[in-house]
């Protein structure tokens, strides 16, 4: 596998710099879909997790800071950046050191938690600010949005992980 771990490695500032374009560039598209920012914006948690995967942690966390700080600075939609910031880009990273725990229900424990609490400061703290609002068949049910967020989390996790799998099956075959 190619790696770019080494400290002071002029190719890991290279790489984190190259994946930190992309995820822009991803974040930017997610501002000019009328539909699918959300998805979109997931997909550019892609970047910070390749550049945990071949340079280690601390370039994934760089490179999930400039995306981020980048996004807020030059992206016409603030909505899109703070969902990258706050909790689209910053879990894959986080989920690298959570999993490391030796113990699962604690794991999962702390991923809800860092979850909700994106989750509810999106939502209670920044909605006026993002434009959020709830669905025609949701509104008068607020009590059921934390449990079916909660749900849809619970399957963005599985399925990230079955992605960094694939993603990581990949560049060690590369290597």
């Amino acid at each position: 596998m190619i790696r770019f771990d080494r400290p002071g490695s002029a190719g890991r500032t290279a790489l984190v710099g190259v994946l930190s374009a992309g995820g822009l560039a991803v974040l930017w598209l997610a501002c000019l879909t009328p539909s699918g920012r959300t998805g979109i914006t997931a997909a550019a948690g892609l970047f910070p997790v390749a550049a945990v995967l071949l340079a280690g942690r601390a370039a994934g966390w760089l490179c999930w800071a400039v995306i981020a700080l980048l996004g807020l600075l030059l992206l016409p939609n603030k909505a899109v950046s703070l969902m990258f910031a706050l909790f689209l880009g910053l879990y894959p990273v986080a989920k690298s050191r959570l999993e490391q725990l030796r113990q699962r229900g604690l794991e999962w424990v702390l991923k809800l938690l860092l979850f909700n609490g994106a989750f509810l400061l999106l939502w209670y703290g920044l909605r006026g600010l993002l434009g959020l609002s709830l669905p025609e068949w949701l509104a008068g049910r607020t009590w059921l949005m934390l449990p079916a967020a909660n749900l849809v989390f619970v399957c963005y996790d599985i399925g990230l992980s079955k992605l960094i799998a694939l993603m990581t099956a990949r560049l060690c075959r590369r290597g």
